[in-house]
């Protein structure tokens, strides 16, 4: 477990230890550019995927691993614990870009939201992130699911759920999981690392239920990365009508124009900010349409419009909040 480190303002006085969240990536799920784009160019060619080809990944904002989020927990005791949202299939190079660059020393637990491949495709690679040991003598990463998303992994991932060796199995290197189970219901939190987490139900298609998460006492944020649609309890939940007005919606938000059967796109996710009316929201999950730098002057304007500073997320992003 990571000491906090003390930092030092300009008047010479210590800074406290704060939390913060890092945005691991804020793409889709085939992430961007898109390949097709680059493999079988159009003319123009794409200029958001061109872009991928000419700026490093750490330096390009349109560069867009898997949806996903580091919870830098700060306790009132000044210990760090990291907590993971989504491993996604883009995993081991959002830990090689953004854990070596922030200096994060480890997973102390890990979230799902659901079980699609882009949110647990990367549960394999939790093992490079672990002490190394060839009879997997470590303690195991705590990871929380729902009931039907640990059905799915177990097809998945036997070998990750597994406890006991089959007669004569050999044992192999494999990541180690503490599976918990948690509802799909605003009603039962849940804590991880000693911060508790809400769990906020809402639809991913109609015939699906995905979860998003809010989570801090101080500053309050909700996490929904993927929705197609609120239901009424959990949007009442997270409104400012419904008496708790969010300090951060992190939202979904897929396609630049018209809607989507399973996402939020651009005009669903600008509606649902003004009728939730959270003191900031950060949009994530976007495709190859979006420009980072044209579409935040929109939303420059927009926001000035409405009242309510919304801008899209990009990968690396760090921001310091007190949860």
């Amino acid at each position: 477990m990571a000491d906090a480190t003390v930092k030092v303002a300009e008047d010479g006085i210590a800074e406290p230890p704060r939390s913060a969240l890092i945005f691991l990536g804020t793409g889709c799920s085939s992430a961007v550019p898109n390949l097709l784009c680059l493999i079988q160019p159009s003319d123009p060619p794409c200029h958001v995927c061109s872009q991928s080809l000419s700026l490093p990944p750490d330096q390009n904002p349109n560069y867009r691993c898997n949806t996903s989020l580091l919870i830098d927990y700060c306790s009132p005791e000044g210990k760090h614990k990291y907590i993971l949202i989504d491993v996604g299939k883009t995993f081991w190079e959002q830990v090689l870009r953004w854990f070596t660059f922030y200096k994060i020393p480890q997973i102390d637990s890990i979230i799902l939201t659901h079980e699609h491949a882009d949110a647990v495709l990367g549960l394999d690679d939790i093992r490079t992130v672990q002490p190394f040991s060839p009879t997997n003598d470590i303690d195991p990463t705590p990871i929380y699911l729902t009931q039907d998303a640990m059905k799915s992994i177990a097809v998945k991932f036997p070998y990750l759920v597994q406890k006991n060796l089959k007669p004569g199995q050999e044992i192999r290197r494999v990541a180690q999981l503490d599976w918990k189970i948690i509802e799909s219901d605003c009603t039962k939190p849940f804590v991880a690392s000693g911060l508790e987490f809400v769990p906020l139900p809402v639809m991913h298609g109609e015939d699906y239920v995905c979860l998003g998460f809010l989570f801090g006492e101080r500053y309050k944020v909700a996490y929904i990365s993927d929705i197609s649609r609120f239901p009424p309890t959990t949007e009442s939940y997270i409104s400012k009508d419904g008496g708790q007005q969010l300090d951060l919606l992190i939202l979904d938000t897929l396609y630049k124009k018209g809607s989507h059967n399973t996402h939020f796109c651009f005009p669903q996710s600008l509606d649902a900010v003004k009728r939730i009316c959270p003191k900031r929201a950060l949009f994530i999950g976007m495709t190859h349409e979006f420009d980072h730098q044209r579409d935040n002057e929109f939303l420059e304007d927009w926001s000035k419009r409405e009242g309510i500073p919304v801008q899209l997320a990009y990968d690396g992003l760090r921001l310091p909040v007190d949860l």
